[in-house]
């Protein structure tokens, strides 16, 4: 499995673009619409990952992830997903590795990620820190992980 920190431009950039919008999550279509007006920060990235030529997987590192505005948390893992012929391999945790890698070499030294999850992220070692009204519902839990 390889990981690819890509942005626009990228060799993987459309063939993500097209897993996102055709994968089981209803998520991955926002992601593939944000992919298509290129709505990113120059440091912003998608994290894929790679079997030989397939996608099995993505995630994103951002400034921010729809929080309710009285939030000023940075920045979000977000948009963790799987495709189902790749789950139960620890596919989420090595995408959460990836990126969280690329979170140091910018210098930052907490990351958040809002889920609906229970349970899930705490095991990747993220704590809890509240649940909140959730602006695009269902994620309404915010977690955080000192780096």
């Amino acid at each position: 499995m390889k990981f690819h920190m890509i942005t626009k431009g990228h060799a993987l950039w459309e063939k993500t673009i097209a897993f996102a919008s055709n994968c089981s999550w209803t998520a991955g279509r926002f992601l593939a619409e944000r992919m298509r007006s290129n709505e990113f920060k120059d440091w912003e990235r998608v994290i894929v990952a790679v079997d030989h030529d397939h996608i099995a997987g993505f995630s994103v590192f951002s400034e921010k992830d729809g929080l309710p505005q009285n939030y000023e948390h940075t920045p979000f893992i977000s948009l963790v997903f799987v495709d189902e012929a790749y789950r139960g391999k620890r596919l989420s945790e090595q995408l959460i590795e990836n990126t969280l890698k690329y979170a140091k070499k910018l210098n930052y030294k907490i990351v958040y990620l809002k889920s609906e999850h229970r349970g899930l992220y705490e095991k990747y070692g993220f704590e809890k820190i509240c649940e909140f009204e959730p602006v695009e519902p269902p994620a309404d839990q915010l977690f955080k992980m000192d780096i």
